[in-house]
């Protein structure tokens, strides 16, 4: 199964993408050019049009078959801007593969029972959507 983990950060999505092999069930960390998808202006149709054909084609292009999005707190200190929802909305609306939210919580607890070893090359701007992909295979 191929995994891509996001998180939703200002107005760009930060992706992890894993792969378990069914044989020996190892997860492999796929480092791929495209770590980051921009949405450039969230006010112009076009732009948004844009944000949506890059996500299908990543998607399409890598066979994901699973995306898992770090949640956002919808109000409160820590709340999550307009813009990160509109992407959220946008990758939920993919026809490619299915989409689950994961909570901060549930990822703060994933990491505490387990000894997470990071890829060399996973950038540190990389890491929560990497947990996120994680979390599928345990």
């Amino acid at each position: 199964m191929i995994v891509c983990g996001i998180e939703l950060k200002s107005n760009y999505a930060v992706l992890s993408v894993l792969k378990n092999s069914l044989i020996d069930d190892i997860v492999d960390y796929i480092d791929l050019k495209i770590k980051k998808i921009t949405l450039e202006d969230d006010e112009k149709q076009n732009n948004i049009k844009n944000f949506y054909k890059q996500i299908e084609e990543f998607l399409s292009f890598n066979n994901i078959e699973k995306v898992i999005i770090k949640k956002r707190a919808k109000k409160g200190n820590f709340s999550g801007g307009a813009v990160t929802f509109k992407m959220e909305s946008l990758i939920q609306l993919n026809t490619i593969c299915e989409v689950e939210l994961i909570s901060a919580q549930a990822l703060g607890s994933f990491e505490k029972k387990n000894d997470i070893l990071y890829p060399k090359t996973l950038k540190k701007y990389q890491e929560q959507s990497y947990i996120c992909a994680l979390t599928q295979f345990n």
